[in-house]
């Protein structure tokens, strides 16, 4: 019984969000607070439990990572990088949308992808001002080169972290195996954006100039915050590169930060906090209620199970079915409680196997398939869901079936190229 309704509240609420009747964030708090009504999940699991319950390193890594460029907007720091990097594009906005596309690609993998779009979007946001163009283009394609380049990285996408924790798989492993089908991926994505974006790409020759006319320099707030502000995001990206080794979450890196900086800011913090995006917050609190009631009465188990099922102890078909499933059911419930599932269902998978020395592939196989299908609908990946409430509280709302519309086809041609991959580099016999 509690299966059933689990399913029909995530299903509504899915509804409801998919076609914006009701503000998402009320969505998820009703269906959640329903849930917790009816005991399908309890306080504890809510709240305590680390299998069915709130992921509290993503919501604190969340809000530290928003404290902090909370202060780096009062530095003129992300102006400077605005004029700066629109005026090297020559004002023109898709060779802007390509830089733009590859210092989001390649920061995603260096920091994370939650953490690069916090920074990046105040940058987007003043560039489309300044050019007096639609942001909604440029916002999606960052966030979906967001996706695919954390995808390269132990760090870059949080649902490599769980994988890399449950396997026992290095940062180096990560890089190697990732990597290469991560950059073939970043350049069809940019011809993509091309064709998809378009009819957006329009450009202006006098905005342009008056663009080309500004003085980067004049938009940086030198002085004691912006050096004290830069010395800590230095330390927290070190903080996130060395986790591994420092053995501390990246949401105990982003606080400390966080907190090192109102510190020493010198400042009031009120001012700072107005720039979190407390909506956000909410809505993955209630989201990740959702999700842990269908993982708790057993359904994204039971999707999981019969998808291995259905390997046959075969390698190759693990790997091939746990690409498309992970697109697909990471697109729908968020790819961070998916790959939390899965995750000990592989390491259950593979120790059955015959040839377990060579089933590595599997988890190459599950980060693709949830990393990349992330791309699939808003609520996808954590970093979609930072951008549209960026977005919305600019006054350039996305809406969801807009974000589907190119999140389909980006997922679908990710997916081909990411099938190719690991078939020809895996399975050479096969292929």
């Amino acid at each position: 019984m509690t299966e059933l309704v689990a399913v029909a509240v995530f299903l509504v609420a899915y509804v409801l969000i998919a076609t914006e009747w009701v503000h998402r964030v009320v969505v998820v708090l009703g269906a959640a607070g329903l849930l917790l009504t009816l005991r399908v999940v309890t306080g504890t699991d809510a709240f305590h439990s680390e299998e069915f319950g709130i992921d509290w390193n993503v919501i604190f890594l969340l809000f530290g990572m928003m404290v902090i460029v909370g202060v780096l907007k009062h530095t003129g720091l992300f102006g400077f990088i605005a004029i700066w990097s629109a005026k090297k594009a020559g004002g023109r906005p898709f060779r802007i949308l390509v830089m733009l596309v590859l210092l989001t690609a390649a920061a995603s993998a260096l920091l994370d992808n939650v953490t690069t779009v916090l920074l990046m979007v105040p940058v987007t946001l003043l560039i489309c001002e300044r050019l007096g163009i639609t942001p909604a283009p440029f916002l999606i394609a960052q966030v979906m080169a967001s996706n695919i380049g954390g995808t390269a990285t132990l760090i870059g996408d949080p649902p490599n972290i769980i994988i890399a924790s449950e396997a026992g798989l290095s940062y180096f492993e990560f890089l190697v195996n990732l990597a290469p089908v991560v950059a073939v991926t970043m350049i069809v994505f940019i011809a993509l954006v091309r064709v998809l974006f378009r009819k957006s790409l329009t450009f202006d020759p006098e905005r342009a100039a008056a663009l080309m006319a500004l003085d980067e320099k004049e938009a940086l707030q030198r002085g004691p915050l912006l050096n004290r502000s830069l010395w800590v995001l230095g330390g927290v990206t070190a903080g996130f590169a060395l986790h591994g080794w420092l053995h501390y979450e990246p949401s105990v890196v982003a606080l400390l930060g966080a907190g090192v900086l109102l510190l020493i800011s010198g400042r009031n913090p009120e001012i700072f906090f107005r720039d979190v995006e407390w909506q956000t917050l909410v809505f993955f609190v209630g989201l990740f209620i959702m999700v842990g009631a269908l993982v708790k009465t057993g359904v994204v188990g039971r999707l999981a199970d019969a998808a291995l099922d259905a390997t046959d102890g075969s390698i190759f078909a693990g790997s091939m079915l746990l690409l498309s499933v992970s697109a697909v059911l990471s697109g729908v419930v968020d790819n961070i409680p998916y790959v939390a599932t899965m995750a000990p269902l592989v390491t259950a998978l593979i120790a059955g196997l015959p040839d377990a020395a060579n089933a590595d592939v599997l988890w190459w196989s599950l980060a693709l398939g949830a990393d990349y299908g992330g791309n699939l609908t808003a609520i996808g990946a954590s970093a979609n869901v930072v951008v549209l409430g960026l977005a919305e509280r600019a006054g350039s709302r996305i809406r969801f079936l807009e974000f589907f519309k190119y999140g389909a086809v980006v997922t679908l041609v990710s997916m081909v190229i990411a099938t190719a991959y690991v078939w020809i580099r895996y399975f050479p016999i096969a292929s």
